[in-house]
């Protein structure tokens, strides 16, 4: 997949920087990245097979559980492009905060 809007999480990760768990919580988005990068999800199906705890929600939204649970990523997939577009980036307590459906 192509992935675009890596600065939503790169910026989150930088203002972060030196909070407790921050570290893992980047190298665990590298890891994600990588696969999601070497990925090609042609249906929510696909995504589940690589990541089963992962929701799917209406409008090709999708939401990743980062660094076991702790942050979440809400994407949206376009599967007949290939491209995963990030919109959102945040701990399990901030991602309670925002509509994952429409952000």
């Amino acid at each position: 997949m192509i992935v675009v809007r890596r600065d939503i999480v790169e910026e989150y990760l930088r203002r972060a920087s030196g909070s407790k768990g921050i570290a893992a919580a980047r190298k665990s988005w590298q890891v994600w990245l990588a696969i999601a990068s070497a990925s090609r999800w042609r249906a929510p199906m696909d995504v589940k097979h690589s990541h089963p705890r992962v929701s799917v929600l209406k409008r090709g939204r999708v939401v990743f559980n980062i660094k076991g649970n702790d942050y979440r990523l809400v994407a949206q997939v376009n599967y007949q492009a290939g491209t995963l577009e990030v919109r959102f980036f945040g701990t399990h307590a901030e991602y309670d905060g925002i509509d994952a459906e429409i952000i």
